[in-house]
Protein backbone atom coordinates (compact mmCIF):
# COMPACT_ATOMS: atom_id res chain seq x y z
CA UNK A 1 0.00 0.00 0.00
CA UNK A 2 1.30 3.45 -0.91
CA UNK A 3 1.97 5.98 1.82
CA UNK A 4 -1.27 7.87 2.58
CA UNK A 5 -1.67 11.36 1.15
CA UNK A 6 -5.27 12.08 2.21
CA UNK A 7 -7.18 11.80 5.46
CA UNK A 8 -9.30 8.97 4.03
CA UNK A 9 -6.20 7.02 3.00
CA UNK A 10 -4.59 7.67 6.38
CA UNK A 11 -7.65 6.46 8.27
CA UNK A 12 -7.94 3.38 6.05
CA UNK A 13 -4.24 2.54 6.43
CA UNK A 14 -4.32 3.08 10.20
CA UNK A 15 -7.42 0.93 10.62
CA UNK A 16 -6.36 -1.82 8.22
CA UNK A 17 -2.86 -2.14 9.68
CA UNK A 18 -4.17 -2.02 13.25
CA UNK A 19 -6.72 -4.72 12.42
CA UNK A 20 -4.01 -6.86 10.81
CA UNK A 21 -1.80 -6.48 13.89
CA UNK A 22 -4.72 -7.29 16.20
CA UNK A 23 -5.53 -10.39 14.10
CA UNK A 24 -1.91 -11.52 14.25
CA UNK A 25 -1.93 -11.20 18.03
CA UNK A 26 -5.33 -12.89 18.33
CA UNK A 27 -3.93 -15.79 16.31
CA UNK A 28 -1.08 -16.30 18.76
CA UNK A 29 -1.44 -18.85 21.51
CA UNK A 30 -1.37 -17.59 25.08
CA UNK A 31 2.11 -19.07 25.41
CA UNK A 32 3.27 -17.13 22.32
CA UNK A 33 1.74 -13.91 23.67
CA UNK A 34 3.60 -14.34 26.96
CA UNK A 35 6.91 -15.69 25.64
CA UNK A 36 10.09 -13.71 25.31
CA UNK A 37 10.76 -12.57 21.77
CA UNK A 38 13.47 -14.67 20.16
CA UNK A 39 14.50 -14.27 16.54
CA UNK A 40 16.76 -17.28 16.14
CA UNK A 41 20.36 -18.22 16.69
CA UNK A 42 22.74 -15.81 15.01
CA UNK A 43 20.06 -13.14 14.55
CA UNK A 44 21.97 -9.90 14.26
CA UNK A 45 20.15 -6.72 13.30
CA UNK A 46 21.68 -3.38 14.26
CA UNK A 47 18.50 -1.56 15.29
CA UNK A 48 18.17 -1.24 19.08
CA UNK A 49 14.51 -2.24 19.15
CA UNK A 50 15.31 -5.88 18.35
CA UNK A 51 16.93 -6.21 21.77
CA UNK A 52 14.90 -3.58 23.60
CA UNK A 53 11.49 -5.20 23.28
CA UNK A 54 11.57 -8.41 25.27
CA UNK A 55 8.03 -9.60 24.67
CA UNK A 56 4.67 -8.74 23.12
CA UNK A 57 3.78 -6.48 26.04
CA UNK A 58 6.85 -4.34 25.40
CA UNK A 59 5.88 -3.92 21.74
CA UNK A 60 2.31 -2.96 22.64
CA UNK A 61 3.47 -0.53 25.33
CA UNK A 62 5.80 1.08 22.80
CA UNK A 63 2.98 1.63 20.29
CA UNK A 64 0.71 3.05 22.97
CA UNK A 65 3.41 5.40 24.27
CA UNK A 66 4.01 6.80 20.79
CA UNK A 67 0.27 7.36 20.37
CA UNK A 68 0.43 9.32 23.61
CA UNK A 69 3.36 11.38 22.33
CA UNK A 70 1.40 12.26 19.19
CA UNK A 71 -1.80 13.17 21.01
CA UNK A 72 -0.03 15.21 23.71
CA UNK A 73 2.06 17.06 21.11
CA UNK A 74 -0.91 17.97 18.92
CA UNK A 75 -3.15 19.01 21.81
CA UNK A 76 -0.44 21.10 23.49
CA UNK A 77 0.35 22.95 20.28
CA UNK A 78 -3.33 23.49 19.54
CA UNK A 79 -3.60 25.17 22.97
CA UNK A 80 -0.75 27.45 21.98
CA UNK A 81 1.89 25.67 24.07
CA UNK A 82 4.85 25.42 21.71
CA UNK A 83 6.17 21.95 22.32
CA UNK A 84 8.42 19.65 20.28
CA UNK A 85 7.21 16.15 19.51
CA UNK A 86 9.79 14.47 21.71
CA UNK A 87 9.88 15.49 25.37
CA UNK A 88 13.06 17.00 26.78
CA UNK A 89 15.81 15.96 26.99
CA UNK A 90 15.29 13.71 23.96
CA UNK A 91 15.98 14.57 20.34
CA UNK A 92 15.55 12.65 17.10
CA UNK A 93 19.21 11.68 17.39
CA UNK A 94 19.02 10.17 20.88
CA UNK A 95 15.59 8.98 21.93
CA UNK A 96 16.50 5.34 22.58
CA UNK A 97 16.52 5.95 26.33
CA UNK A 98 12.99 7.31 26.16
CA UNK A 99 11.81 4.07 24.54
CA UNK A 100 13.55 2.01 27.21
CA UNK A 101 11.84 4.20 29.81
CA UNK A 102 8.43 3.47 28.27
CA UNK A 103 9.18 -0.25 28.43
CA UNK A 104 10.47 -0.16 32.01
CA UNK A 105 7.59 1.96 33.27
CA UNK A 106 5.24 -0.84 32.23
CA UNK A 107 7.13 -3.82 33.60
CA UNK A 108 4.13 -4.68 35.79
CA UNK A 109 1.53 -4.21 33.03
CA UNK A 110 -0.01 -7.45 31.86
CA UNK A 111 -0.07 -8.32 28.18
CA UNK A 112 -3.86 -8.21 28.19
CA UNK A 113 -3.85 -4.76 29.80
CA UNK A 114 -1.32 -3.60 27.21
CA UNK A 115 -3.60 -4.91 24.43
CA UNK A 116 -6.56 -3.02 25.87
CA UNK A 117 -4.51 0.18 26.30
CA UNK A 118 -3.35 -0.05 22.68
CA UNK A 119 -6.93 -0.49 21.47
CA UNK A 120 -7.95 2.61 23.44
CA UNK A 121 -5.02 4.68 22.22
CA UNK A 122 -5.60 3.58 18.62
CA UNK A 123 -9.19 4.80 18.85
CA UNK A 124 -7.98 8.10 20.34
CA UNK A 125 -5.48 8.63 17.50
CA UNK A 126 -8.15 7.84 14.89
CA UNK A 127 -10.43 10.40 16.55
CA UNK A 128 -7.58 12.92 16.49
CA UNK A 129 -6.94 12.33 12.78
CA UNK A 130 -10.66 12.72 12.02
CA UNK A 131 -10.54 16.30 13.38
CA UNK A 132 -8.26 17.47 10.58
CA UNK A 133 -8.87 17.94 6.86
CA UNK A 134 -6.57 16.93 4.02
CA UNK A 135 -4.70 20.23 3.91
CA UNK A 136 -4.17 20.32 7.68
CA UNK A 137 -2.84 16.78 7.56
CA UNK A 138 -0.77 16.74 4.39
CA UNK A 139 0.36 20.23 3.44
CA UNK A 140 3.94 20.53 4.66
CA UNK A 141 4.42 23.34 7.19
CA UNK A 142 0.63 23.89 7.42
CA UNK A 143 1.15 24.16 11.17
CA UNK A 144 4.30 25.96 12.27
CA UNK A 145 4.86 23.35 14.99
CA UNK A 146 5.26 20.48 12.49
CA UNK A 147 8.52 21.94 11.22
CA UNK A 148 9.34 21.11 7.63
CA UNK A 149 6.95 18.16 7.38
CA UNK A 150 3.22 17.58 7.71
CA UNK A 151 1.02 16.52 10.59
CA UNK A 152 -0.08 13.56 8.48
CA UNK A 153 3.50 12.29 8.25
CA UNK A 154 3.63 12.12 12.04
CA UNK A 155 0.26 10.34 12.08
CA UNK A 156 1.39 7.77 9.50
CA UNK A 157 4.50 7.11 11.56
CA UNK A 158 2.52 6.63 14.77
CA UNK A 159 -0.11 4.39 13.18
CA UNK A 160 0.18 2.34 10.00
CA UNK A 161 3.97 2.39 9.73
CA UNK A 162 4.38 1.58 13.41
CA UNK A 163 1.82 -1.24 13.20
CA UNK A 164 3.74 -2.72 10.25
CA UNK A 165 6.94 -2.49 12.31
CA UNK A 166 5.30 -4.34 15.23
CA UNK A 167 3.84 -7.04 12.98
CA UNK A 168 7.23 -7.62 11.36
CA UNK A 169 8.83 -8.15 14.79
CA UNK A 170 6.11 -10.52 15.91
CA UNK A 171 6.13 -12.54 12.68
CA UNK A 172 9.93 -12.87 12.87
CA UNK A 173 9.70 -14.14 16.45
CA UNK A 174 6.91 -16.59 15.59
CA UNK A 175 8.85 -17.90 12.61
CA UNK A 176 11.98 -18.44 14.73
CA UNK A 177 9.99 -20.10 17.53
CA UNK A 178 8.26 -22.48 15.12
CA UNK A 179 11.56 -23.28 13.43
CA UNK A 180 13.17 -24.21 16.74
CA UNK A 181 10.46 -26.71 17.70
Amino acid sequence: MARPTTRAELLTAATDRYDALAALIAGMSEAEREANLFYGEGFDKPEAHWERDRNLRDVLVHLTAWHGLLIDWVEANERGEARPFLPAPYTWRDYAGMNVGFRDAHADTTTEAARAELADSHRAVVALIERFDDDELFVKKFFPWTGTTSLGAYCVSATSSHYDWAAKKLRAARKAARGSN
